[in-house]
């Protein structure tokens, strides 16, 4: 409910002083993300990936600033509740002709909650639904900028001139080093085109539309677009890669939206890109990916806050419009974790126990520092992103009785069970959580093809040979898995099956992150000869192992109990067991070396097709 009369002197200028908190926050935003252009021309691997890390804590950073500046010169912890709700209303004024309002609301609820108690977190003080509408944009500043670059280019090739067309559209990037080959890899380009075009004519209308700036992510830029052809629409996106010379190739050609999901995965991390309308690059990627959650896309722009913000009310929706209970998740439980879900939502709750078991050496402070490693670091495909939430309410009645027992019992400091806002409603508030999107636990999807007769070599039905199949693919991603993550400095520390999960497109991620370690910190050795039968023997450890140590020989019994997992892990992957390739990896990133690690398969690389 908005105030009657707008008649505080102070409601104005901490609008204004808000707004400009934001405003600051994005121009350096996209100062950081503009400047990825000369470091990838200019082969700035380590800068890019330092970039990466620092413009991630970008945000917190400014509503910390912003805070602050609001209590020093306003008060403003101090002010009625009557003038907050004329600062929203102002604020709302201030939003009119913003460039980025989605955004400046989302700033906004993250200053106003800094500020205020909890109790005060609902419509009147914060945005919990948008009160500006992001369509159009562009066209209300393209009438008073005539010089506004939109936010994509569109090119109408005819039939003969198509690749001419594609050249034109690389340079206007202008990318400032030399290509090998710009016509060559533009015909490459063409041919993938037309085996995706079939036996279609091109049609009155054909045309290419892409992307204004470019993506750029880790070694690559990425052209994103699409191929609009009469009334059908193909997605794509062109990978730009320095070559072996120092000049640059288009590496491959994606298209179709399997391959862009497995680009913008939330297993990835995110692009760097200029933008000054981001609503039109979501609106963009959700055309041409229509399955991937406008939260996710946010993210992949590097813009969390508002992915958390969309996740939230998204989130909220859904429980408006089911009746499911949450439960305990089903699989191993875990000793740091407790892990709980809903069976219509595609994600899962993690809440961070209050004790851990002996065996585990480590603190609430520290599980939370590793969760934030992963943020900032590399997921190189192969680490799901996590949303965290402070202080977030449920209704009561949406928790099993054996659930709230589960949290009384190993998390009685994270849970508060109570009718806070005085409504009548009983709410379960949980102080620190983190959502994943749900996978397929890899121990629970081999044990069901186990299940199924893919372990029996005898059985020669067709379910049997589906689910050796599975087996077989699953444990040869589940190695690629682990490369993939040492590649970018990450050993995962627990390798057990039950910490990797499979996605929607069969792929292996890792989601357990509370042993994760830099593989530069760690010291991989080869497990000492017995110096007698008395060692021989003994069923323990009789070796020194120090904190760091990894003894690669001793993963074996622990994953390879099954004799077709085992000659499937052999064939593709026994380096894994040796710690040679785990110390030669780890020399070549601690001299410096960053790996390639590619979003698409090695075969749709042009120079695997030379």
């Amino acid at each position: 409910m908005f105030p009657t009369r707008l008649d505080s002197p102070l409601a104005p200028d901490i609008a204004r002083a808000m707004m400009d908190g934001f405003n600051r926050h994005y121009q350096l935003f996209r100062t950081e993300s503009a400047r990825a252009k000369h470091r990838f021309e200019t082969a700035d691997w380590h800068g890019q990936q330092r970039a990466q890390r620092e413009r991630i804590e970008f945000y917190d950073l400014r509503v910390k600033e912003c805070s602050k500046r609001l209590e020093r010169e306003f008060k403003a912890g101090e002010q009625s509740m009557d003038v907050w709700q004329q600062i929203k209303l102002h604020y709302i004024g201030l939003l009119v002709n913003h460039h980025q309002p989605e955004l400046a609301e989302t700033f906004f609820n993250s200053v106003t909650t800094k500020i205020l108690h909890h109790s005060y977190f609902h419509n009147d003080f914060i945005f919990v639904r948008p009160a500006v509408s992001t369509e159009y944009i562009e066209n209300l500043v393209s009438s008073v900028r005539p010089n506004y670059r939109p936010s994509y280019l569109c090119y109408y090739p005819t039939q003969d001139d198509v690749q001419a067309q594609l050249v034109r559209m690389v340079q206007d990037f202008d990318l400032r080093v030399p290509f090998e080959d710009l016509e060559r890899d533009a015909l490459r380009v063409m041919e993938v085109m037309r085996r995706q075009l079939g036996e279609v004519k091109l049609r009155a209308n054909f045309q290419v539309q892409v992307l204004s700036n470019l993506f750029f992510r880790n070694k690559g830029c990425y052209i994103i677009g699409k191929l609009i052809n009469g009334f059908y629409e193909h997605g794509f996106a062109l990978p730009v890669l320095h070559g072996p010379n120092g000049k640059l190739r288009i590496d491959a050609a994606l298209f179709g939206e399997d391959d862009l999901l497995r680009l913008f995965s939330f297993a990835r991390a995110y692009f760097m890109v200029d933008m000054e309308i981001p609503s039109a690059y979501v609106q963009f990627l959700c055309s041409m990916m229509p399955r991937k959650p406008r939260n996710e896309l946010y993210n992949a722009l590097g813009l969390a806050k508002q992915g958390k913000t969309l996740f939230y009310r998204d989130f909220l929706h859904h429980l408006q419009h089911s009746t499911d209970k949450f439960r305990i998740a089903a699989g191993i439980k875990g000793m740091v974790m407790l892990v709980f879900d809903l069976p219509s939502y595609p994600y899962v709750f993690k809440v961070i126990k209050d004790h851990f078991p002996h065996q585990k050496d480590t603190t609430r402070a520290q599980v939370e520092g590793k969760y934030q490693l992963v943020k900032l670091h590399d997921r190189v495909g192969r680490m799901a992103d996590t949303l965290d939430y402070s202080e977030v309410a449920f209704p009561r009645a949406r928790f099993s009785d054996e659930l709230i027992a589960e949290l009384q019992q190993f998390a009685p400091s994270q849970i508060e069970i109570s009718d806070r806002d005085g409504d009548g409603q009983t709410e379960v508030i949980i102080q620190h959580l983190y959502i994943e999107r749900r996978m397929i636990p890899l121990n629970m999807f081999l044990q069901e093809a186990f299940d199924a007769g893919g372990a029996d070599p005898a059985n020669t039905s067709p379910a049997a040979l589906r689910a050796r199949e599975q087996i077989t693919r699953a444990v040869i991603d589940y190695g690629y898995a682990i490369k993939d993550m040492v590649a970018a400095n990450i050993f995962p520390g627990d390798m057990l099956w039950k910490n990797f999960g499979i996605t929607r497109n069969s792929k292996v991620v890792f989601y357990d992150y509370d042993e994760i370690e830099y593989l530069t910190d760690c010291h991989f050795r080869k497990v000492p000869e017995p110096r007698n039968e008395e060692e021989e023997m003994s069923g323990e450890i009789w070796y020194r192992v120090g904190p760091h140590d990894v003894f690669p020989e001793t993963f074996a019994p622990f994953l390879l109990g099954n004799p077709l997992v085992r000659e499937v892990f052999l064939q593709y992957h026994a380096n894994l067991l040796d710690p040679v390739f785990w110390q030669t990896q780890k020399e070549r990133i601690a001299a410096g070396y960053v790996h390639d690690v590619f979003p698409y398969e090695r075969e749709k690389r042009f120079i695997n097709k030379v």
